[in-house]
């Protein structure tokens, strides 16, 4: 199959690295660093093994690239607007698109424009960041699930999950909606925690009082999810997810990085959806209510 990256940050530079370097034939979209990367290549250090794609396919503009079979998406929910441009000359009529994105809804208001489109989610499990053009480095984790949202072709998806796992990257598919929200357990508390707190995700697991609070919201997000009728999902989740960040590497999450980098974060589509979602069913979370008020300020007077 062939691939295109739209997003050619910490995460998709990972995973359309480690696709090209498997040998898939993968495209990517590139801006800033386009110039570099045309000229250097595309490093990826990696904490399983660390590699250089000399002379990737890149561009600076979605036009001049050929049509994809897979459209991955992992630009950060804030520049979803750009999709609308970027994404049509990728297609052809069986395109899958993969967004690897946080939060709860992007895939229900890319379908909006795209009725027709293939859709699914990618909920990356992965500590990696941009740290120069053209560099990712790669510290832990990097396993993806995927959740069909909306692809009538099941083949694709199978061929998708195989080339992932050809390439080094563990992959299982995985319920739309279960995904989803099983992410948002993580993603929820420690993005805006770490925000708000200035702090990495070893000192707030290190503090009783900040631990216990990460494991309240957590257990807010699992309510949230089973007043939703989502499955698979209980309270020994929040304890997994806890004891998997303790053997993370100190990590600073996308959204601490966003706001030191005076960059908009990603609200929207982290809490804000989420909380409306629960609200239709009369729950309510009152401690990620709490951190997505003091975010909306921290974002205002970051900007």
């Amino acid at each position: 199959m062939k691939y295109a990256i739209i997003g050619t940050g910490a995460v998709g530079s990972y995973y359309g690295g480690k696709l090209a370097h498997s040998g898939c034939d993968v495209h990517f979209l590139l801006h800033s660093d386009y110039e570099y990367v045309k000229q250097h290549g595309l490093q990826v250090d990696s904490c399983d093994g660390s590699f250089h794609l000399d002379h990737p396919h890149v561009y600076s503009n979605t036009a001049d690239m050929p049509k994809a079979d897979v459209v991955i998406v992992a630009l950060k929910t804030t520049r979803n607007h750009l999709l609308a441009t970027l994404l049509p000359p990728l297609f052809h009529k069986d395109t899958l698109v993969l967004l690897i994105q946080n939060g709860i809804g992007p895939e229900a208001e890319l379908q909006k424009q795209f009725p027709d489109l293939y859709l699914a989610a990618g909920l990356a499990f992965i500590c990696s960041s941009k740290t120069e053009p053209g560099r990712v480095n790669h510290q832990c984790y990097g396993s993806i699930n995927i959740g069909n949202y909306s692809c009538k072709d099941t083949r694709i998806m199978d061929q998708l999950i195989a080339d992932f796992n050809q390439a080094g990257v563990k992959a299982l598919e995985v319920e739309y909606r279960e995904a989803r929200w099983k992410k948002a357990v993580w993603n929820m508390p420690f993005n805006g925690m770490t925000v708000v707190m200035n702090a990495q995700t070893n000192q707030l697991l290190a503090n009783p009082a900040t631990r216990e609070l990460i494991h309240r919201q957590m257990m807010e997000v699992i309510g949230a999810a089973q007043a939703l009728g989502v499955q698979n999902i209980d309270a020994s989740f929040a304890d997994k997810m806890i004891d998997m960040t303790l053997t993370m590497t100190p990590y600073s999450p996308s959204m601490k990085l966003d706001y030191d980098f005076h960059r908009p974060m990603e609200i929207a589509y982290l809490y804000s959806h989420a909380i409306a979602e629960a609200h239709t069913v009369g729950y309510s979370m009152p401690c990620l209510e709490m951190l997505e008020a003091q975010l909306k300020f921290l974002d205002v007077s970051n900007s």
